[in-house]
């Protein structure tokens, strides 16, 4: 995950909340969180970069809709991102 930027991170984050969520849907979580609008120009390249990198497997709802689910290695590689992310987080508590 360390050659992932933070917005292919978020991708990431958003996407293991959903089932299969599609690209509008991806899209919406992410202007409510950064309060921005994400341009199609934006999204969508990132989204195929993760499905190059195998964190994404990208399915058809329709034929104008793709959807996209995390792969078994998006998920290890988020679940890693957490444990590290935790170790530092449990010193603030020491």
């Amino acid at each position: 995950m360390f050659d992932l930027t933070g917005f292919q991170r978020d991708l990431l984050y958003v996407m293991a909340g959903f089932d299969e969520p599609h690209g509008l849907a991806i899209k919406g979580e992410l202007e409510d969180y950064y309060e921005t609008e994400i341009h199609h120009g934006r999204l969508y390249p990132n989204l195929d970069t993760l499905v190059e990198k195998g964190l994404v497997d990208k399915g058809e709802k329709d034929r104008r809709t793709n959807s996209y689910r995390l792969t078994a290695r998006g998920r290890r590689e988020i679940e890693a991102r957490n444990e590290w992310e935790q170790q530092y987080l449990d010193a603030l508590d020491e």
